[in-house]
């Protein structure tokens, strides 16, 4: 054997024994998100991309439709070892910690999805954000967000004006508060709840997701007025996964994991704006009166808003930590003052 043959042997054999040392391993992790949701398929994706990528070293068992335990448990169920990750939102978790509303949903805080995903990577944001995250002893591996959500209604939504005395279905938290601000009755109900209410009246609209996931749920079989593009609200769904579980993953088995991601984020982000699009051209034609508030409303708003982030940086230290950080980005960006 030649001294090229032998080197070339030795290389092939220390990587192939590198290789195997990794040990596989099986990720428990559970979603809200039903099988058939655009999200839940573009999650099966994810799955096929890490367990391709890592040669079947890492094998991913996915609980859809919060199958495991209810939504708002699933990160406790990763923190204390029932699940290894949580892929539902960190909006679940703000009767923990107040500091999770912005992670979850900032309300009227950034115009866009790259805006925000440009605060997590580029901003301070995921350094931030993981303090939070790992002093519960969980790893924030990375955001899912689909964009802005459309408010919809049985009556004109043109701008902040049009809130005064609008009933409309509200999820908890800090939404209910900046709403009540400007005059509007929010109620909070689950979203199975809507449809009825609408017909019987007794809401006038609902801030249930985006435009075209409104569509899907039948909304403007019933009201024909939406806001679109969207300002008030745009949650934000990550996988986080616990610590220890994180950690006994090898080097390149987490950095299989974070770049699936990210390709799984962007994705939904760019699935949505083309199917807000879609539905936004089918409604205009079937009668339904969409609303672009002026610049001067949403200014209205994010002021209210930022009245509310600034009351919730009291609550934790945690939270004054993320609106210090969310403020100093978004004033790079012009959107604050």
């Amino acid at each position: 054997m030649n001294l090229k043959t032998l080197f070339t042997s030795v290389a092939a054999t220390a990587l192939i024994a590198g290789t195997a040392m990794a040990e596989p391993v099986t990720l428990r992790i559970q979603t809200h998100y039903a099988t058939e949701h655009p999200t839940g398929q573009r999650l099966a994706q994810w799955i096929d991309d890490v367990q391709t990528m890592s040669n079947g070293e890492i094998t991913i068992e996915m609980f859809y439709s919060s199958s495991v335990v209810g939504s708002v448990e699933t990160f406790d169920a990763a923190i204390n070892g029932i699940l290894d990750c949580d892929a539902t939102g960190g909006a679940y978790q703000t009767g923990k910690n107040p500091a999770f509303q912005f992670v979850g949903d900032i309300m009227g805080g950034y115009d866009t999805a790259w805006q925000q995903y440009s605060w997590l990577y580029y901003g301070d944001g995921y350094k931030a954000a993981q303090e939070l995250y790992n002093s519960y002893n969980m790893q924030l591996i990375g955001w899912s967000i689909y964009g802005q959500e459309s408010m919809s209604s049985s009556r004109p939504l043109a701008g902040f004006e049009d809130l005064k005395g609008w009933k409309f279905r509200s999820p908890p938290g800090m939404e209910t508060e900046i709403f009540e601000k400007l005059g509007a009755s929010p109620i909070v109900m689950d979203f199975t709840e809507i449809f009825t209410a609408l017909e019987t009246g007794i809401i006038d609209g609902a801030d249930a997701s985006g435009l075209a996931n409104n569509v899907g749920l039948g909304l403007y079989d019933i009201v024909k007025h939406a806001t679109y593009p969207g300002f008030h609200s745009m949650p934000s769904d990550h996988l986080a996964c616990n610590l220890d579980v994180w950690n006994g993953l090898t080097e390149q088995q987490r950095r299989i994991m974070e770049t699936a991601w990210q390709k799984l984020s962007f994705q939904i982000a760019l699935y949505n704006d083309r199917a807000n699009a879609a539905a936004a051209a089918e409604l205009t034609a079937k009668g339904v009166t969409l609303y672009d508030w002026s610049n001067e409303d949403r200014a209205t708003f994010r002021k209210a808003a930022q009245e509310a982030w600034a009351d919730w940086a009291t609550r934790s230290p945690e939270a004054a930590a993320l609106v210090d950080s969310h403020m100093a980005y978004m004033t790079q960006l012009g959107l604050v003052d």
